[in-house]
């Protein structure tokens, strides 16, 4: 039996290196058209769905990410991760390396591996440019078009959401339509090169395996209930078997130690579910959680974390010291428990426990960003301004630092100053009117290098509105 699933492998294989040595329609569209086809899906995905914007989970996501990109040979594109707020089962690529994730199908992961195996396989779609390759087959149709099929399909055309079902209507009413699914062909070959790319990045790849049998193991008889994820990325079966016969037989290379820290997945999902599950629902389950096991430092984190989301700041304190309790020295749950201080207006208390996480953790961004929130609560506008400064030297899109530099500024008497990132802020935000009101008083500026940035930034705005 051994033997037959080999040659099975093998033969999979032969047909690998024949598309990468013959690629045909992969050639066929630039790099630069479809770095304009990524921006155009891009777009329509920012219009139409919310994204996961937690600066924590989205550096996680992209950490791992990352970590599998670097087992790739050189690519002409930049790849960007993201949890699209979506209950769905699915993941997709868009042309030119943006890669989704379902916030549904991430709250289904249980490891790291489950997490790495799936940006693998989306991630080998970008390098065979499968979706692009099917865009461009289409070329009568226009790019926005094109996004919003993609959005449509990607986030569940079957009978989900309001947005998807507009956009893909849209599309039919036009009398333009594409599917832009994947062929088995394509999905087999994602997996052989994604299975490849884990191996060299660390991973066993049973995680990939682990997340096929949960997907399929959702499927119900009704076409409306099969998750999305079988229907953009079919072959379920065939798939199970290709990587399950691909774990029996391959060999890892020498000397490699498949080890990985669990701690980092477990926190990050952990605050994932706390801050943006279904409260009830999660509120349920840790209760449930803590009810068998009352010192578990993850229940306690989360259970803190949704409390708070309920508005209970003082039960989500206590549990969130109960956690501290078994884990002391935990960055995360002593920045938590600072921004819940916050919010609670304790900024004494928040101040001390933010600065105690940052003395562990020093680059950490939202931590940052209310340490200063609490610097300022307090009337320490100068430190807020120090504190804001060094975030945004960090991070130089964390938007709404910009707003509180501002207001920090402005509360300290300085005016020119406080303009100009205000200004700022309001231009990120789209906001042209209010950017051009304040930019125009920042230009009394005595630094005559920054005028003439705010008159370079007053132009574009110019050109925008």
């Amino acid at each position: 039996m051994k033997f037959y699933k080999k040659i099975f492998v093998i033969f999979s294989a032969l047909i690998l290196l024949a598309d990468v040595c013959f690629p045909g329609a992969a050639l066929c569209i630039s790099v630069k058209k479809e770095e304009e086809m990524g921006r155009e899906f891009m777009r329509v995905v920012l219009e139409h769905f919310e994204l996961i914007e937690d600066p924590f989970i989205v550096n996680y996501v992209n950490k791992i990410g990352n970590k599998i990109i670097l087992a790739l040979p050189p690519q002409p594109f930049n790849y960007r991760f993201y949890i699209i707020k979506e209950d769905t089962y699915n993941a997709f690529a868009s042309p030119a390396g943006n890669i989704f994730i379902n916030s549904g199908l991430f709250e289904a992961m249980e490891n790291e591996e489950e997490l790495a195996g799936i940006l693998s396989h989306e991630i080998a779609h970008v390098v065979c440019r499968h979706i692009s390759q099917r865009i461009e087959r289409q070329s009568k149709i226009g790019l926005i078009t094109l996004a919003g099929i993609a959005a449509g399909i990607f986030l569940g055309i079957g009978g989900a959401g309001t947005a998807s079902s507009a956009l893909t209507l849209g599309s039919v009413a036009a009398g333009q339509s594409i599917s832009l699914a994947y062929s088995r062909e394509d999905e087999i070959q994602a997996d052989q090169i994604g299975l490849t790319y884990l191996n060299k990045a660390g991973y066993s790849g049973s995680g990939l395996l682990t997340m096929l049998k949960k997907i399929r193991s959702k499927q119900w008889f009704g076409s409306d209930q099969i998750p999305t994820y079988l229907t953009t990325h079919p072959a379920s079966e065939d798939r199970i078997v290709y990587i399950g016969s691909w774990l029996e037989i391959s060999e890892k290379p020498s000397g490699r130690v498949f080890s990985i820290d669990s701690y980092d997945f477990q926190i990050t999902h952990t605050r994932f579910v706390g801050m943006h599950g279904e409260k009830s629902i999660v509120l349920k389950k840790l209760e449930t959680r803590i009810a068998e096991c009352p010192s578990d430092p993850m229940a306690l984190y989360g259970y803190g974390l949704v409390l708070a989301r309920t508005g209970n700041l003082k039960d989500a304190q206590i549990n969130l010291k109960k956690a501290l309790e078994k884990r002391a020295f935990d960055s995360h749950i002593l920045k938590d428990l600072g921004r819940i201080y916050f919010f609670d207006g304790r900024y004494e208390e928040a101040l001390k426990t933010l600065e105690a996480s940052l003395n562990i953790a020093p680059d950490d961004i939202e931590c940052l960003f209310f340490l200063g929130r609490a610097q300022a609560g307090l009337g320490r506008y100068g430190n807020a301004e120090n504190t804001f400064e060094k975030l945004i030297e960090k991070d130089p899109d964390y938007n709404q630092a910009l707003y509180f530099l501002g207001d920090a500024y402005g509360r300290h008497g300085r005016m020119e100053d406080a303009h100009y990132y205000l200004g700022l802020y309001y231009k990120n935000e789209g906001n042209f009117k209010n950017a051009e009101f304040h930019l125009k008083r920042a230009l009394n500026t005595n630094d005559p290098d920054k005028k003439l940035k705010i008159k370079e930034i007053l132009k574009e705005i110019s050109g925008n509105r």
